[in-house]
């Protein structure tokens, strides 16, 4: 049986996602648009978790379950996040041909309004079709733009498939198999103020303390496996005040954990040589500068191996749509990140977004069709082969 993905039914959809306001915490018009909407779709299970207690959400992470009818069959999940970065408020979408883009004054929303839309398109297929299928779960995240919260607040408990995928990532026809561990760093130094003007000797520049630390520090790529940054930098009253406390945030991240480590612990020792290395005056002989190093765990390395079931259902799906896929190793981190570190091997696909976090955002429909076959091809997989189906985009 072959089916036809419907183009205009899935833009239609992609664009009422985009339309539908839910930048980071302010997620429930849109969860509630998506409990309605599986409930039509006739979900087993519609489950919204308690998380939004830890993470500050107006809702928790949606859990969506549909048993299918072959329980011999293996299942998988499938992830997605529903908050978006700002300007993400008041979206209108444009559509030029194929091209997906906003109005101009804010993001699209297709990050990761694409893989939802995806989503929605292979069950309504499934569902109109009276399609035998495994069981396959849906896990919508939230608060994934401010630090993958959603993700690190799931329970975990409530899923009963054991790997997946999760549809969030520029580019298509690309897989992402590696993404590096991170931790993220505060350091505090602490001075001592004084009138910068009148007696300037008498104070302890902390501004200056950091800066002499960061410019011992190599930082942006370290190595082949690892990066380091600091992007925030706080303190400071005014300009005729010598700074007494200056706080600095950055991340290190690694591929490798032992470098992982290596590379906190060289910041750490950095910053605490330059404190050590300052040397009083006459005049604050009674106080010496201080350190306050932080460092949080902020999700572990996503690491999965060739023959690993997870990547090779995608190898196999991706034979049936004709096209191939590329496998890559990246950068950055993701909820996929979280699921792998909770022991559920997860695969990032790539969704067709382009110009993420950007007001230049935008989404090819070929791209989005491209990335439904995908999915309907995954869930189906491991059906009995006289029950094969196959879609045409």
């Amino acid at each position: 049986m072959t089916l036809k993905i419907n183009r205009d039914r899935l833009a239609d959809t992609f664009t009422e996602l985009c339309e539908i306001s839910s930048p980071s915490r302010k997620e429930a018009n849109i969860a509630e648009y998506l409990k309605k909407l599986f409930a039509r779709l006739g979900a087993d299970q519609i489950y919204e978790d308690g998380s939004a207690d830890q993470t500050g959400s107006e809702c928790g992470n949606l859990i969506i379950r549909f048993n299918g009818q072959l329980p011999e069959a293996e299942g998988l999940f499938l992830s997605c996040h529903m908050d978006t970065v700002q300007p993400g408020e008041g979206v209108q979408v444009v559509r030029k041909g194929n091209i997906f883009t906003s109005k101009g004054d804010t993001v699209l929303g297709g990050d990761d309004k694409s893989g939802i839309a995806a989503i929605i398109e292979v069950v309504t297929m499934l569902r109109e079709n009276k399609i035998e299928h495994p069981m396959f779960e849906i896990v919508i995240t939230t608060c994934e733009e401010i630090g993958l919260l959603g993700a690190k607040n799931l329970e975990f408990d409530k899923l009963q498939t054991s790997y997946g995928y999760a549809l969030d990532s520029s580019g298509i026809d690309q897989v992402i198999i590696g993404a590096p561990a991170a931790n993220k760093i505060s350091v505090e130094i602490r001075g001592k103020a004084a009138h910068a003007g009148l007696c300037p000797e008498a104070g302890i520049n902390a501004l200056t303390l950091a800066a002499n630390g960061l410019s011992s520090l190599t930082v942006g790529r370290l190595d082949d496996e690892s990066t380091c940054n600091f992007g925030v930098v706080q303190g400071g009253v005014a300009t005729n005040i010598v700074p007494e406390c200056i706080t600095l945030k950055g991340e290190v991240r690694s591929h490798s954990a032992e470098k992982l480590v290596a590379f906190t612990e060289d910041i750490q020792d950095t910053f605490q040589k330059t404190i050590d290395a300052w040397e009083p005056g006459e005049l604050n002989l009674d106080i010496r500068p201080s350190l306050i190093f932080a460092v949080e765990d902020d999700y572990p390395a996503l690491t999965l191996p060739p023959d690993a079931p997870v990547i090779k259902r995608v190898q196999q799906a991706a034979e049936i749509t004709g096209r191939p896929l590329s496998f890559i190793v990246a950068g950055g981190g993701s909820d996929a990140n979280i699921f792998c570190g909770n022991g559920l091997p997860t695969a990032i696909v790539a969704t067709g977004m382009e110009k993420v976090h950007s007001l230049e955002e935008q989404l090819d429909l070929d791209d989005l069709v491209k990335l439904t076959d995908l999915v309907y091809q995954l869930i189906l997989i491991n059906r009995p082969v006289s029950a094969s189906s196959s879609a045409v985009i």
